[in-house]
């Protein structure tokens, strides 16, 4: 069972995320609402890192130029355990494809969200 953090500073989009998740696959999803307890959550979880990570950018300003799902990318980037887990960008930033390739990541862009299908790169599956 894969296991998952979801970051985003809107309880409502948490709670779409992990409901889209839930109906693709089991899976146990952790939620976050800031790149900080995010963070928090990631490094809890050392022993057990988290297979995917699915991040917001536009949270708290504290990381400014970077955003604040940026800044939780970075800091994931720094640590071993979490080599071979896989990040994506769930954001309405416009230039979400551009700060995906930069950190080597996948995206799905907000809009698409409403769509169940969008969730289907999440686990490596056609929906």
């Amino acid at each position: 069972m894969k296991k998952i953090l979801i970051a985003d500073d809107s309880a409502n989009w948490l709670s779409w995320h992990a409901q889209a998740l839930r109906e693709l696959a089991e899976c146990r999803i952790t939620l976050a609402n800031s790149a900080r307890q995010g963070y928090e959550r990631v490094t809890a979880a050392m022993d057990e890192p988290y297979d995917i990570i699915l991040t917001d950018m536009q949270m708290e300003t504290d990381f400014a130029p970077l955003y604040a799902g940026e800044w939780l990318i970075k800091q994931i980037r720094f640590l071993n355990e979490y080599q071979n887990t896989e990040i994506f960008i769930i954001s309405a930033t416009s230039n979400i494809r551009q700060i995906a390739e930069k950190y080597g990541v996948d995206y799905i862009p907000k809009y698409a969200c409403k769509d169940l299908a969008a969730y289907g790169k999440v686990f490596r599956t056609p929906v």
